[in-house]
């Protein structure tokens, strides 16, 4: 949890501290955009390499090492003396964040071999990312009051020293017992498909649908398609692509890109639409915020509940269509002058997103057998990534393009001032400064209305992909039963290579070793890693004591 924490918070704080860095680094238009993207970038082109790498060398140490460097590279961007530099440390915590990503997921995985078990932690990983999302426009906002920009990654070192000192000590350690050789075209690969499509994404929210964008985007297309058929061609494959024939696993995928994508989106507009239409501060705005990343959390906890007694396919449904209805708050409230109708649509997106993903995020871990738990953590990363680079991109375009064709300039402005105005509501907001009176009332008016104008096409594109992506889940997620003790791991590890039907086992055994057919078509039993000795290593996975004891208990449970 900590070290998800850690992360969320780097992702939301940055966007605060930009305007004090600037003044102090005086980036040009190019560096600045480097020093938000670089981190998204590298992250997201190192999850999957980075998961198997996990699975080979072990996933509390590979924990460990991503958790330290993290902090050191903290501490360097905090002091970082050029805009040069702080690209530099950005990228090295995007390194070191892949670490940290895949690990934490892939330990729950193994630690946690009873589903009923699993879900509650995954649950709580969850909370401490939405947590981290929550904490890091409050406490950046107030550290950016008082201190310099770089005070706001100083964030991660409190955060660290736990983890360091404690992780070691509580957390066991585990891997793939036949991780199969290093494969570098394979990385290499799989960075060339991630880097130009996440770029050519991001592209999509400053330069539109145009070359910057289609170009890269093309290029990471068919590095994948490279990528794929590599992985097919192996006998031992870095990353087991026939996982998503698996329609559970897929499926589930897909809800997290998605929810991802809807609350990213959300919080894009809403924070815009707090600062420079209501004029709050970050810190202000953050405190809007707080009450639906908090509902994020306790929804997460609560469907743990709830899946026991109806099908993982309509918790997941339902929290996508609860999403779908927080859009919907928005077309009706967001012209008000007050926050309140939004904070009430974000608090239901939050309950949307919380249940959606706690879920999707279990479904996926409980689809693959534990020695290929790295692999799998780190395609459930890369999609979080994506899902809030698309929700950015995506969102943001048609927020943007609905701002342009709606805004309506006063005559007599300096082009300067005018070219600013009619690209973004921040823009307009400035202008507005340097005009007199009447004309910076009717520039802020009409800047606002067209803003909102963005806001009302955003959401219905909103309403319209969250309301598709509930009936994909419904189709897609079905065969698995409401009581997952026995379903998740039956079902759905059983259909890993061609998406047959589950291969099913002993109910109180597939609860605690869940089976899987491996790529080469043998059965592939997992590593079950529980409380016993947590500071050794069980490189196996096969301690069938623990695993006849554990069925036991599981057995006597539903009896």
């Amino acid at each position: 949890m900590l070290a998800v924490l850690l992360v969320a918070v780097d992702n939301t704080v940055l966007s605060f501290a930009v305007p004090s860095l600037s003044r102090a680094l005086a980036p040009t238009g190019t560096e600045l955009l480097w020093i938000i993207d670089i981190y998204a970038l590298i992250l997201a082109g190192l999850l999957v390499p980075m998961g198997s790498l996990g699975d080979r060398l072990g996933r509390r140490k590979l924990l460990m090492i991503g958790t330290a460097g993290f902090g050191l590279v903290s501490v360097a961007a905090a002091f970082a003396p050029t805009a040069g530099a702080l690209i530099g440390a950005r990228a090295l915590l995007g390194f070191f964040g892949a670490m940290l990503m895949p690990a934490t997921l892939s330990i729950i995985r193994n630690m946690f071999v009873v589903p009923g078990q699993r879900r509650i932690a995954i649950a709580v990983w969850a909370a401490g990312f939405s947590g981290g999302a929550a904490l890091g426009p409050i406490v950046g906002g107030t550290l950016l009051e008082h201190f310099w920009w770089g005070s706001v990654f100083l964030l991660a070192v409190p955060v660290l020293i736990p983890l360091l000192v404690f992780g070691p000590r509580l957390l066991p350690e585990s891997r793939d017992p036949k991780p199969g050789k290093v494969d570098p075209i394979s990385i290499l690969l799989v960075m060339a498909t991630m880097f130009p499509l996440v770029y050519g994404i991001k592209s999509i929210s400053t330069h539109g649908l145009d070359a910057y964008a289609l170009v890269p985007m093309a290029a990471g297309l068919l590095f994948g398609v490279a990528f794929v058929r590599r992985q097919l061609s192996r006998s031992e494959p870095m990353l087991d692509v026939r996982l998503f024939r698996n329609p559970v696993f897929t499926g589930s995928i897909s809800a997290n890109l998605l929810s991802v994508f809807a609350q990213v989106g959300f919080i894009l507009f809403l924070s815009q639409h707090l600062q420079l239409v209501l004029g709050q501060t970050p810190r202000e705005a953050g405190l809007m915020m707080l009450p639906g990343l908090m509902l994020t959390v306790v929804a997460g906890l609560a469907v743990v509940r709830m899946v026991r007694y109806v099908r993982p396919a309509y918790a997941v449904a339902g929290g996508l269509a609860f999403s779908a209805v927080g859009y919907t708050v928005v077309l009706m409230t967001g012209h008000d002058d007050s926050p309140l109708g939004l904070v009430i649509a974000f608090m239901i997106l939050g309950i949307g997103v919380g249940s959606a993903e706690t879920i999707s995020n279990d479904l996926i871990l409980g689809s693959v057998p534990p020695a290929k738990a790295g692999a799998a953590s780190a395609i459930s990363e890369t999609a979080y990534e994506v899902g809030a680079v698309l929700g950015t991109a995506v969102l943001g375009s048609i927020l943007t393009a609905g701002y342009r064709n709606g805004i309506s300039l006063p005559d007599g402005m300096d082009p300067a001032a005018a070219s600013a105005a009619s690209e973004t509501l921040g823009g307009a907001v400035e202008a507005a400064k340097t005009l007199p009176g009447p004309q910076a009332a009717e520039l802020l008016s009409s800047a606002q209305s067209a803003f909102d104008s963005g806001v009302v096409a955003t959401s219905l594109i909103g309403i319209v992909l969250m309301v598709a992506a509930a009936v994909g889940a419904v189709f897609t997620l079905r065969r698995v039963a409401a009581d997952q003790d026995s379903a998740i791991d039956d079902d759905a590890a059983g259909s890993v290579v061609d998406g047959s039907e589950a291969v099913h086992a002993a109910p109180a055994a597939s609860a605690s070793a869940p089976a899987a057919v491996s790529s080469s078509g043998e059965d592939s039993s997992g590593e079950a890693s529980s409380g016993g000795d947590s500071s050794g290593e069980d490189p196996s996975g096969d301690d069938s004591a623990k695993v006849d004891e554990q069925a036991e208990c599981a057995a006597g449970q539903r009896r």
